[in-house]
């Protein structure tokens, strides 16, 4: 189709990285520091010495092979709170919804070719909706920022966007997990600690609905380690069918060379021998490739998230990821600014744009903060503006007979205009309109308050905090959760005070 992509390796490069990665995993290997992986990859024919494990190609070539190519994450059911419904699905162009509106809950099929865009995860801070102060998270702002996710149209997926400072660490996921939940319908993605907790999770998601309404992500260990952590999610996530994004995050300088090319090949190996280690577990349970490209600042020591390496790695890793035929995950709208200001609204909206045209089918951390340490409710809602503006770009340039409007331009002639037209009634609201973002006269602009973006975005923010939830669960679920969640925190602070003690 004749549609928008920024593509830095073309198939000939990709197979260079590719058989690269194969070199790397058949001499060097990758450490793997679970015992239960170790078997699976001894058993069915790689090479182990110790922890270190020497993966074949035909061992890539099976799971690659496997793998599915389409899977989906389900939205859950739910009646909305009163208010305006949204104009259709975050895909049809729409900037957001109305205040107090619920912006369609729609399923996730991920396929290479679809994008979706949604908030991050696990941030430490949070900058207060109301006193502006950047605070710890706690419980109540991720459930609120679920249902800010749950009114804007361009945010097609859930994450926490915190880790809760106001329960135990212990049960810090599960409380994450409840309390998205809680504020919206809409696709999770989520972080677990082990698969335990996974399957407390699906538990709680069948409770409120639907149980395939989420997918996990796990990183591995850069350069090239699979911590006992993390793959004992790889393989829950396999066996309960449960869609796993491998994510791993090796940075330029530091745990990979100082090269985009070494640093996308680092990643590689980590993925696709988690891959292998997934599918061994269980043949074709639903994968998303996920490899990111840090890129490092040797002067601030900070791994910073709007770099345009970091970028253009992600979508060299989107190019493997499409010449592996594989779903991927990249990232959209974040910013290295410490506060809502000049520079988080310039970072945001150019990685918005690249993120879009990398064609990543999960775009994840839209409205981040400080290279991803904070939060803020003004910057999902703004970041959901720069999305809408982005995707604008990702939609079809047709060259059929309704596009080149041939009969069209010579109906109006030379010397004419289109305003009246038919046609131009028909297409022109194709055009993506901003509800933020002013472009009226200065007249006109200073007649309605000479606002600045930052006053526009902030009254938003409120707007839609003050009106109603767009929706909230049956109390009698809440209730259900609510007890859920205890006994499952219960028994992940025994299980866990367990694993420490042991020897």
């Amino acid at each position: 189709m004749a549609r928008a992509r920024l593509i830095v390796w073309d198939d000939d490069a990709c197979w260079c990285v590719h058989k690269a990665t194969l070199d790397l995993l058949a001499e060097t290997g990758v450490e793997v520091r679970h015992q239960p992986s170790l078997e699976l990859l001894r058993d069915a024919g790689a090479r182990i010495e110790g922890t270190r494990a020497r993966i074949p190609s035909d061992m890539i070539d099976n799971a690659l092979n496997a793998a599915p190519r389409r899977f989906v994450v389900k939205a859950r059911p739910g009646a909305a709170a009163a208010g305006k419904a949204a104009n259709g699905h975050a895909g049809e162009g729409g900037a957001g919804a109305e205040p107090g509106a619920a912006s369609a809950a729609a399923d996730l099929e991920l396929v290479d070719g679809n994008s979706f865009f949604g908030t991050g995860s696990d941030c430490v801070y949070h900058c207060d909706p109301d006193s502006g102060e950047r605070r710890q998270t706690r419980t109540a702002d991720i459930e609120g920022m679920a249902a800010l996710g749950e009114k804007l149209a361009n945010i097609d997926f859930v994450m926490s966007m915190g880790l809760p400072s106001d329960v135990p660490m212990a049960t810090g996921d599960l409380a994450q997990f409840a309390a998205m939940l809680a504020g919206t319908r809409k696709p999770l993605l989520t972080t677990a600690h082990d698969s335990a907790a996974l399957a407390q999770m699906r538990a709680m998601a069948e409770l409120c609905g639907e149980a395939e309404s989420f997918a996990c992500y796990a990183m591995p260990n850069p350069p090239l380690m699979h911590s006992a952590e993390a793959l004992d999610k790889v393989i829950g996530c396999a066996r309960m069918n449960i869609p796993l994004i491998y994510a791993p995050a090796p940075a330029m300088g530091t745990t990979a060379p100082a090269s985009i090319a070494a640093t996308v090949v680092v990643g590689n190996a980590e993925t696709l021998s988690g891959l292998v280690i997934h599918q061994l577990a269980q043949a074709g349970a639903p994968f998303v490739y996920g490899v990111g490209v840090g890129a490092f600042d040797m002067r601030t020591a900070v791994d910073v998230y709007a770099a345009p390496e970091h970028f253009l790695g992600n979508a060299a890793a989107c190019d493997l990821a499409r010449f592996y035929g594989l779903p991927s995950f990249a990232y959209a709208a974040v910013a290295d600014a410490k506060i809502f200001d000049e520079q988080w609204a310039a970072e945001a909206g150019i990685t918005a744009v690249l993120g879009a045209l990398s064609r990543a089918t999960l775009l994840h951390d839209v409205g981040y903060l400080e290279s991803g340490m904070q939060s803020s409710c003004e910057t999902i809602v703004l970041g959901n503006e720069l999305v809408g503006y982005a995707r604008s770009l990702l939609r079809e340039v047709g060259v059929d007979a309704e596009a080149l409007a041939l009969a069209e331009i010579t109906a109006v002639g030379p010397g004419g205009n289109h305003l009246n037209r038919p046609y131009t009634r028909t297409h022109h609201r194709e055009v993506w309109t901003p509800e933020l973002f002013d472009r009226a006269v200065f007249d006109r602009w200073h007649a309605a308050g000479a606002t600045t973006l930052k006053e526009r975005v902030q009254a938003r923010t409120a707007a839609l905090r003050a009106e109603p939830c767009a929706f909230t669960l049956d109390p009698s679920v809440r209730e259900q959760l609510d007890a859920a969640l205890a006994t499952a925190g219960r028994g992940a602070v025994r299980r866990r005070a367990t694993t420490r003690s042991a020897p």
